[in-house]
């Protein structure tokens, strides 16, 4: 093998992968006209096309993916032996890639993130942020952080925070222009927040349970969103109600801020929880671990 050649195939196969010029230049740290170069040279050396290209795309030829099928283990491989090296080191170094929703963004990582930063200078973290199930494995992340019902099987999940009740809480003063309602139905009559599922573009019913009864409500306001941030800024001028974790809302509850209707009807979510592929992590990974892991006081 020629010098260069193992780079120019880990290059390969990120390409391939993503099925972008530019996507994989900006995951390798190339230009993409750079990168493009360097993957006609590769395959000028291996007398064999190995990528597809028109004007808007790339997709690997057959022996493209024939060669990606061999890359695939053998590259994994490389970087599990390279991330052991780390455990000869005397602090987590390296970079790890995390997708977060959201609410955990502005909620978990928000809380704990800056200080585990400070306390680890040689670790390097990229978040993205999507409300979307994203597929760790072909994002090409090293973990996730969703609601715990919703990591799959054959993933190493941490929890980050416990289970929480959801409630519908609404002002003092939206109450006054409006009466508390009795049962989920009379949410009907009332102005909610409403959310929209970016998977599906589905406005989500709010759902109830009571005593094994489940009841899903589809209600009616002025306000739809897929952000909680600007749902609890709306709930909190009054300009409706709304459902929001207990958690968040247990002191404005508690000082009279915000009042809870409908408690013996409110369901609880499960907490998020950090997951991972069932395979070696690295230190960095590890500490990051440890830091976010809820810890039951």
């Amino acid at each position: 093998m020629k010098r260069g050649d193992l780079d120019d195939l880990a290059a390969f196969a990120v390409v391939a992968r993503t099925r972008s010029f530019t996507r994989a230049a900006a995951e390798i740290g190339l230009s993409p006209s750079a990168l493009s170069h360097a993957m006609r040279g590769l395959e000028q050396r291996l007398g064999v096309t190995l990528l597809a290209r028109t004007t808007r795309s790339v997709a690997p030829t057959a022996a493209g993916r024939q060669l990606l099928h061999a890359l695939e283990p053998a590259l994994a491989g490389l970087a599990e032996g390279l991330a052991s090296l780390e455990n000869w080191r005397d602090t987590p170094t390296g970079n790890i890639r995390l997708t977060t929703l959201h609410y955990a963004s502005r909620t978990i990582l928000a809380d704990k993130l800056p200080a585990f930063l400070r306390d680890h200078p040689d670790v390097t973290i990229e978040v993205t942020i999507d409300d979307r199930l994203t597929d760790i494995v072909a994002g090409g992340f090293d973990a996730g952080i969703r609601p715990g019902g919703a990591v799959e099987n054959d993933m190493i999940a941490i929890r980050l925070e416990p289970d929480s009740r959801a409630c519908v809480v609404g002002t003092p003063g939206y109450f006054v222009r409006h009466p508390r309602p009795q049962s989920p139905q009379d949410l009907q009559d009332h102005r909610c927040i409403n959310y929209r599922r970016v998977t599906t573009g589905e406005v989500v019913p709010w759902r109830f349970e009571r005593n094994g009864e489940t009841i899903n409500v589809r209600t009616q306001g002025q306000l739809i969103v897929n952000d909680g941030v600007l749902a609890g800024a709306t709930i909190r001028s009054g300009a409706g109600l709304g459902s929001m974790l207990e958690h968040e809302v247990a002191e404005e509850i508690a000082d009279g801020r915000l009042i809870s209707v409908l408690d013996e009807w409110s369901p609880v979510f499960h907490g998020c929880h950090l997951y991972y592929p069932n395979r070696q992590i690295t230190p960095a990974l590890r500490a990051l671990v440890e830091a976010l892991r809820w810890k039951d006081k």
